[in-house]
């Protein structure tokens, strides 16, 4: 569990060309809930966007033109059935993936820390924490909708059936790295938070045929830390991936002082069931997220889709 303290660090963007830009800012360490532990309520840690402003800002009215709306949903027959059939009004669709990759990503050097992506696609992108809970209808639920989704995965928490997330991830869905054992990386050794990336990136490798480009530190803790992103250059993701909103069991966590989603926001959920949402399950809790993104008319992109790896 985290005590609420504040950490501030300086995050280093290699962008294009490798250019250099220093960010200083407040990362949030709050409750549990938000940063994939139980209870707690917290807003989570904010970062950098995906490009220059700084730590725990959003980018200027200058910086951020107006958002481009996307279009109203008219889903074919079959996808408004299953819509309906989750008793949910649909989404409006994703733009097509943009050729100019806003997040660009380089092959060494530090990493960038970021929790929205500097975008005028009216898009937030949902990442999925953790993966306690294996709820069958979820998988069904996702291949009805497809709705994206990102997968940080824990290691010893999905060791017991990484076959679960196979049916998620042939969807598109990618996997990337969340620990090995869920560790609040600022309170452990140097060495340590390096067996917890590089240990949980050749598991989920060898499990999933794909190396993780990003990595979530649990509770987003020691994300601006030099220790860690060393830790995460040395073990093979690329960026280290924070969050806007998270979502609870019926609404989200803002960091906006005025609730509400902003274009590239990043969400956090996850992968939890009655035990934890206090009786809903897994597809109550993610319709109810849906349900929030749809009443301020965003679509749900893919977040890989907005992003470049590394060349070669």
């Amino acid at each position: 569990m985290l005590d609420g303290s504040w950490e501030r660090g300086a995050v280093e963007w290699y962008g294009r060309g490798r250019t250099r830009t220093y960010a200083v800012g407040a990362l949030a360490l709050l409750a549990a809930a938000t940063g994939c532990g139980s209870g707690g309520t917290g807003a989570g840690p904010a970062a950098t966007a995906a490009t220059t402003p700084a730590a725990g800002q959003r980018p200027s009215a200058a910086a951020n033109p107006t958002p481009t709306a996307t279009p109203a949903a008219v889903p074919a027959a079959g996808d408004a059935a299953a819509w309906a059939k989750w008793h949910l009004t649909p989404l409006p669709p994703a733009p097509p993936a943009p050729a100019d990759k806003p997040v660009k990503l380089e092959r060494t050097g530090p990493v960038p820390v970021f929790s929205e992506v500097k975008t005028t696609d009216k898009v937030v992108f949902v990442t999925i924490d953790d993966g306690a809970e294996k709820d069958p209808k979820f998988v069904e639920m996702l291949t009805d909708l497809k709705v994206p989704v990102s997968m940080f995965l824990t290691r010893d928490i999905v060791k017991d059936n990484y076959g679960y997330f196979k049916p998620l991830q042939a969807l598109g869905n990618h996997i990337h790295n969340h620990t090995v054992d869920h560790a609040q990386m600022s309170k452990v050794a140097p060495e340590k938070q390096k067996s917890e990336i590089c240990d949980a990136q050749s598991a989920l490798t060898q499990q999933y045929g794909t190396a993780p480009l990003l990595f979530r530190p649990p509770y987003g803790d020691g994300a601006n830390t030099p220790a860690l992103n060393t830790s995460v250059q040395q073990c093979g993701p690329r960026a280290i991936v924070l969050w806007r909103e998270s979502m609870q069991i019926h609404d989200m966590q803002y960091q906006a002082a005025d609730k509400k989603l902003r274009p590239g926001d990043i969400v956090l959920a996850h992968f939890r069931g009655p035990k934890d949402l206090k009786g809903e399950t897994m597809t109550q809790m993610f319709g109810e997220l849906l349900a929030r993104i749809q009443e301020q008319g965003f679509a749900v992109a893919r977040l890989e889709d907005y992003i470049r790896p590394p060349a070669g």
